[in-house]
């Protein structure tokens, strides 16, 4: 037995929806495990609390995206940041877990020392000073992307006389009445903040490269305020969540059977929006939908602004920027008073924290998935990366649970140590991880991990089924191995002898 205790359990890392989700899960299912959640910033929430552009929303419904164990009760399905924001600071003064939140320390390195199965983490606080805590297990919940240096395509501005603004890094003091405003890019984020600038500015236009498929729906679920009335708040939930998980299922994979099928559909969506008068070809991407993530237009909201006059969508390529605007390879020139580029993201993994073993860097890109939430002969380490085809949460809730599963059978057994062993010679065949064409996908391909062809070695796209698996299966599969510091055997079976 080593001297001392860690400083705790379970260190989470990451204070938005997947870290405040793990803490939650372990309060329900390991209460009497210490944990602390470690968030660089000075607020919650993550994402919700980081982006500040007009429109803040929810891309998908908070049915899904909301937890498994809380109820969504806002009347909006698909809902803006502040609303979203309320639904965590609930949870985490309801179930006690702000107290265990540390803000303003960044996690910068991380170390698993096997002699003494624990996580030497360095973190930097606000005043520049650093601070180690140890801790049994590491829980990563520091999202998918960069929070300091969002996707640069290498624009040139110099000859722009006005404001270019990131989405990332909005101004707070933004007063953009009566100008010109063009958002360059066709995703989520452009479809959220072309309609929500719509109303103040003279004229804001997207302009976009390729279009995007995109999907409109209304921002509140009929079903489920319905349901609301008539049903106890955590059925009428439960019901509203069974529905739209298996929508997603049933949409995705209709996209991926039926790609010609569900163009016309959402071709026809669009129509019934927009009525004849618009160019079609603006919303046809030169792939199949699915490919990339639908972009969700809640109560036709980007239709109506176009309707109005005060929006527009432009397909084109960028030629120069000019002083007023933009000067397309076409010749055509966008007047502009201020540029919004919203032209991505930077994918990171591990909230680009220098992740160490014994000692020795990580290199995550080596290292295949177990269960879509452990790495290959990586011990007591967990991550959250959510779903491409559904609610990021859906993933969330279901990693959470199985660590929380993990932990309470290395604390049965009496062990400290749970690692997924693959041998050197383990002859997998990898699997392209993302089949996915977006932009922030393919270019971080490089640093994400390894995804085999069969199941567990992968980072499944398949809610249902990875719920089953990982609710039902047992823990102790053969692959993922219990032992005590120190017990070094090569044989699984005689290292959880000599942890008995």
């Amino acid at each position: 037995m080593l001297a001392t205790a860690p400083d705790f359990d379970v260190l989470i890392v990451g204070a938005g929806i997947s870290g405040i989700g793990m803490a939650a899960h372990m309060e329900m299912l390991c209460p009497g495990r210490s944990y602390a959640i470690i968030e660089r910033r000075e607020n919650l929430g993550g994402t919700w609390d980081l982006f500040r552009y007009p429109g803040i929303r929810s891309d998908s419904d908070m049915h899904t995206l909301g937890f498994v164990f809380e109820p969504w009760k806002h009347e909006k399905s698909i809902a803006d940041a502040p609303a979203i924001l309320d639904y965590l600071n609930t949870i985490v003064d309801e179930r006690g877990i702000r107290e265990h939140i540390r803000y303003q320390h960044k996690v910068i390195s991380a170390d698993w020392r096997e002699d003494e199965a624990r996580w030497h983490v360095t973190m930097e606080k606000a005043d520049g000073s650093q601070t180690v805590m140890t801790a049994n297990f590491l829980y990563l919940a520091s999202g998918y992307y960069d929070y300091d240096a969002p996707y640069d395509p290498g624009f040139e501005f110099a000859d722009f006389d006005g404001q270019v603004i990131h989405p990332q890094f909005w101004p707070e003091d933004l007063d953009y009445s009566g100008k010109k405003i063009v958002v360059i890019g066709s995703g989520a984020t452009a479809v959220t903040i072309v309609p929500s600038m719509a109303d103040k500015a003279a004229k804001v236009t997207m302009l976009q490269r390729t279009p995007t498929w995109m999907f409109s729906r209304p921002a509140k679920d009929g079903l489920a305020n319905f349901l609301r009335k008539v049903l106890p708040e955590k059925l009428a939930y439960k019901i509203t969540r069974w529905k739209n998980i298996k929508l997603q299922d049933f949409g995705f994979k209709r996209a991926r059977t039926k790609p010609d099928k569900m163009a016309a559909d959402l071709h026809k969506r669009i129509r019934k929006s927009m009525g004849e008068d618009f160019n079609l070809a603006d919303f046809t991407p030169p792939y199949n939908p699915w490919d990339q993530r639908l972009c969700l237009v809640p109560d036709d909201d980007l239709f109506e602004a176009m309707k109005s006059g005060k929006a527009d969508v432009v397909t084109g390529r960028i030629k120069r920027f000019v002083k007023g605007g933009i000067e397309l390879e076409s010749g055509d020139v966008i007047d502009a008073d201020i540029i919004v580029t919203a032209t991505g993201l930077t994918l990171a993994l591990a909230g680009k924290i220098a992740v160490s073993q014994n000692g020795e860097p990580v290199d995550f890109s080596q290292r295949f998935y177990y269960k879509g939430c452990m790495f290959s002969n990586l011990p007591n380490l967990a991550v959250v990366f959510g779903y491409l085809n559904a609610s990021w949460t859906l993933r969330a809730d279901i990693n959470s649970e199985f660590v929380c599963r993990v932990l309470n059978k290395m604390e049965a057994k009496g062990v400290d140590i749970a690692v997924a062993e693959l041998p050197e010679d383990h002859g997998l065949e990898e699997d392209d991880l993302f089949d996915f064409s977006s932009g922030y996908i393919q270019r971080g391909k490089h640093i994400m991990p390894k995804s085999a062809t069969s199941y567990p070695w992968r980072l499944n796209q398949e809610y249902l089924f990875d719920r089953k698996v990982l609710r039902e299966s047992p823990v102790e599969d053969g692959l993922l191995a219990f032992r005590k510091a120190g017990a070094n055997t090569a044989n699984p079976d005689e290292q959880l002898q000599a942890a008995e």
